[in-house]
């Protein structure tokens, strides 16, 4: 007996990541959609997308569904939360730029539900972020380290979630405290560069879906991992992935190295 599809629930729905999804979800057999959700006011409301409604009753969306992957804001993503959390449904959360308050909020919640949480659901950029740090523990601290990242002009947080993610992995790496050896962008006569500084650099501009560049700079040589994403729909089938993979979970925050078995 085959088992019953799981159920998804797709924020953000009229956005371009949203319906992303949407086409991600429709295009696999194992998945069904239960639901669309979208701000109040945005022209999505009401249409219908993949065979479902959008509309913007949270509590009803979240019912009708097993899962609920959302790539949205900070601040919808945390009234989706709430209702997942009330409802014990586990949460794909892809949104970015949480100030801490809010990041807070989504720990407190992990005690309840199952949660996966990155910066990118990629693929490729979670094995990036892999390279990346066996590269800065082999290279250690004669290498200087920059941070380059690139996004289409809707972009609305720099640096990228993904770019933050990389200085904390190669900044862990190299038992440095990022809050101390960050640097974002640079002006004007600063000087020398400290040798254990991490800078971090971002390009906005027309429709570029995400570049990732880390800089090993050393005497001699360079060593950079990039990984250039072509189409958000890499971004999509991680998070189908994670939403997969989160079925039967027990409570807790999880993110792609547990997905992927890297841990």
């Amino acid at each position: 007996m085959k088992s019953a599809k799981l159920r998804v629930v797709v924020a953000g729905a009229g956005g371009k990541m949203g319906r992303t999804l949407i086409e991600s979800v429709l295009a696999d057999k194992s998945l069904a959609l239960a639901a669309a959700l979208d701000a109040r006011g945005s022209p999505a409301v009401g249409a219908s997308i993949g065979g479902v409604k959008v509309g913007t009753d949270v509590r009803k969306a979240v019912g009708s569904g097993d899962v609920l992957i959302d790539f949205t804001r900070p601040e919808g993503t945390i009234e989706h939360l709430e209702a997942c959390a009330r409802l014990g449904t586990p949460i794909v959360i892809g949104t970015t730029g949480f100030p801490e308050p809010l990041t807070k909020a989504i720990l407190q919640a992990g005690r309840r539900i199952p949660i996966a949480m990155s910066p990118n659901f990629a693929v490729g950029v979670n094995a990036v972020f892999k390279l990346a740090e066996v590269a800065a523990r082999i290279l250690g601290d004669d290498f200087d380290i920059e941070i380059v990242e690139a996004h289409h002009r809707h972009k609305v947080d720099a640096p990228s979630g993904t770019a933050l993610k990389l200085g904390e992995i190669v900044a862990k790496a190299l038992k440095r405290d990022l809050a101390k050896s960050a640097i974002y962008g640079r002006q004007g006569d600063t000087g020398t560069r400290p040798a254990k500084q991490i800078g971090f650099h971002a390009i906005r501009g027309g429709d570029i879906v995400g570049e990732h560049t880390v800089i090993f700079a050393g005497n001699g040589e360079r060593v950079e991992v990039t990984i250039r994403s072509q189409s958000r729909m890499t971004y999509a089938l991680g998070a189908l992935r994670a939403a997969k993979f989160l079925r039967g979970k027990r409570a807790g925050l999880y993110d792609m190295n547990d997905v992927l078995g890297l841990k």
